[in-house]
């Protein structure tokens, strides 16, 4: 059986984190579940990982990352307006296709926010930080005040924490998927009062 580098098992002790954290919470978490998650043995998550403090750190770092792809991945480059919408859209349905994530950054920010303050808030400020980049990239052709981008990515956050937290709820993909547009339509409406600009059509 060929061996496995330990880069990728520590990929895969992370994934499995996740996993284990949105099914069993952080105090469920233990070291042997992730393991059993991972499909290796508890040595190797040892080996790989000295403390589950350590693996933490990792899978929180994975956390802001991911999030962070889904951000960039998802500039439509359009102008402020498009850009805002376009964002939203994404996390929303990234945190749909992928509901253990979801549980997960939620269990993981609330958790390090009591535990360990400024993790848990430095975790948050990385990915308003992009949210706040991409805005701030579509705004640049536009007479936009910086405090009005810093709004929009607070909105955007806070809209999608909410989607996010009903979805982890209640688990109906087809009520999440209509929640979805009255989402948007939220985020258009305060969009228009705050630009003077057309709420967009759903």
């Amino acid at each position: 059986m060929p061996r496995i580098p330990a880069a990728q098992r520590r990929s895969d002790f992370i994934k499995a984190a996740v996993e284990v954290i949105a099914t069993h919470g952080i105090d469920g978490a233990t070291t042997r579940r992730i393991a059993e998650q991972a499909k290796a043995n508890l040595a190797m998550l040892h080996y790989c990982y000295d403390s589950k403090e350590d693996l933490f750190a990792d899978v929180y770092e994975y956390v802001a990352g991911q999030y962070r792809e889904v951000v960039l991945a998802n500039d439509p480059h359009g102008d402020l307006v498009e850009t805002a919408r376009g964002l939203l859209r994404a996390i929303m349905v990234f945190y749909l296709d992928s509901p253990s994530f979801a549980a997960a950054a939620l269990e993981l920010v609330t958790w390090a926010r009591r535990q360990h303050g400024n993790r848990g808030i430095a975790v948050y400020d990385q990915a308003l930080d992009t949210l706040r980049g991409v805005l701030r990239n579509a705004a640049s052709d536009q007479q936009a005040e910086p405090e009005t981008v810093d709004q929009i990515a607070y909105v955007i956050a806070t809209l999608a924490d909410g989607f996010a937290l009903n979805w982890y709820t209640y688990g109906d993909r087809a009520v999440a998927e209509e929640q979805m547009e009255v989402t948007v339509s939220v985020l258009d409406s305060w969009l228009a009062a705050r630009l003077g600009t057309t709420p967009a059509a759903t």
